[in-house]
């Protein structure tokens, strides 16, 4: 069977999460290699915290141009050459001789790890529509929330075996048999007839005609900082693990498994009411968990004398359930504004989530790490601005329609007086 024929939906949940991965493997499996970086290097905290930032701020402004690339050139190209080269990156970085080094690496593996993601988006909404996208959305994103609790548990496996240097070369070949499985199994979704032109002045343009998208603006803001006050706490991971709750590097489940737990749920929810529940409801929902999550939080971290597992960090699982059960919804509403641009408007999303975490990662967290009741006011503060930003499109929508349907009873009363006798 050829790839014009092959069904391009067949294999895309497991490709599609496994692309999804990438990103948390590169953020969250080098967290207990940490202590070692610095002692190999010589450097301190504030130095190994650039080791995030620097990935996510490279991962930020490439994702704008990964989705525009694919709607010039096809999905499959993009992300088999940027993987290829993330590979590359990667292998560099397990035989970095100076720190520098490791840091210019981490940056090529922040420019090619979106690629997935953001084109990943694009290809769902190719070639699916309505509930049906919604739940292949959900797919995805139950099978990515399995990373973050994997990734350090990998990587604490690894340091016991070859240093960090080995999560380095795990993150290389994983990439690697990625590649084969990409070129293999994905049907490009997104044929020649369809695809534009890859230059600055049209691109300026569809960007500026997203930004103009007044309804665009709460929806991004919205699945950006749901997805915040959760990273929040998995930026702080290695000093919040060590140093506020005093666990070694074997600690990182009791603060990775609650998470996952909750967001594999979510995903597995918004999946399950796809078709049967409305779009404002299952957001809704998903903030009601969020909420839910954030008053715990601040609950224990004022009632405990100090912070202790499991209280500490059991509620994150309400949280991470809220985060993916909105997030889906929250995308494909994202991707409908403009169907002939949805690499692009995926790539402004992605952006704008990244230049997010990245000022948490190096920012909020570094100010925050230090207390509980610091990470929950932060974490509430996010969702609250998550909150105020659907409320503000619902506002919108509310508008539109009763705009739609003033102009509908105005055509209705026209019609009726044009046929109505001399």
């Amino acid at each position: 069977m050829t790839s014009a024929t092959r069904d391009p939906r067949r294999h895309l949940p497991l490709l599609l999460a496994a692309l999804s991965m990438i990103g948390p493997f590169s953020i969250d499996a080098i967290f207990p290699g940490f202590p070692d970086i610095g002692h190999t290097f010589g450097v301190g905290e504030v130095a190994l915290q650039q080791l995030l930032s620097v990935y996510l701020l490279a991962y930020a402004v490439m994702s704008l141009f990964h989705g525009a690339i694919s709607d010039a050139y096809g999905r499959k190209p993009v992300i088999v050459v940027a993987m290829g080269i993330y590979a590359l990156a990667s292998a560099g970085a397990a035989l970095a001789p100076g720190f520098g080094f490791l840091l210019g690496c981490r940056i090529v593996q922040g420019l090619c790890g979106g690629a997935g993601i953001v084109v990943g988006r694009a290809i769902v909404r190719d070639t699916m529509h309505g509930e049906e996208a919604q739940r292949m959305m959900s797919k995805v994103m139950m099978i990515f929330g399995i990373a973050p609790a994997i990734a350090p548990i990998v990587g604490a496996w690894l340091l016991g075996i070859d240093g960090w240097r080995g999560i380095f070369w795990a993150l290389t070949a994983f990439t690697v048999l990625l590649v084969l499985g990409i070129t293999r199994f994905l049907v490009e979704s997104h044929p020649v007839e369809k695809r534009t032109v890859f230059q600055p002045r049209p691109l300026l343009r569809g960007y500026v005609a997203i930004a103009r998208d007044l309804p665009f603006w709460p929806l991004a803001i919205a699945s950006s900082v749901n997805f915040s006050g959760l990273f929040l706490y998995i930026a702080s991971a290695p000093h919040l693990i060590r140093d506020v709750l005093h666990l070694g590097a074997d600690g990182f489940p009791w603060l990775f498994v609650p998470t996952v737990t909750g967001m594999v749920t979510g995903a597995f929810i918004s999946g399950r009411v796809a078709g049967r529940v409305s779009a404002a409801k299952t957001v809704g929902w998903g903030y009601a968990a969020m909420l839910s999550s954030c008053a715990f939080s601040l609950f224990f971290a004022l009632v405990l004398d100090a912070p202790r597992v499991p209280w500490s960090t059991v509620p994150l699982a309400l949280y991470g359930c809220g985060v993916q059960m909105a997030f889906p919804t929250l995308t494909i509403l994202l991707l409908d504004r403009f169907p002939n641009q949805r690499g692009g408007v995926s790539s402004v999303q992605a952006f704008g989530s990244l230049i997010t975490t990245a000022f948490i990662a190096g920012v909020l967290s570094p100010l925050l790490s230090s207390s509980m009741l610091y990470l929950a006011l932060g974490a509430t503060s996010l969702c609250l601005t998550g909150l105020a930003a659907w409320l503000w499109y619902g506002s919108m929508e509310r508008r539109r329609l009763s705009r739609a349907s003033a102009a509908a009873a105005t055509e209705v009363v026209s019609q009726i007086e044009r046929n109505e006798p001399g």
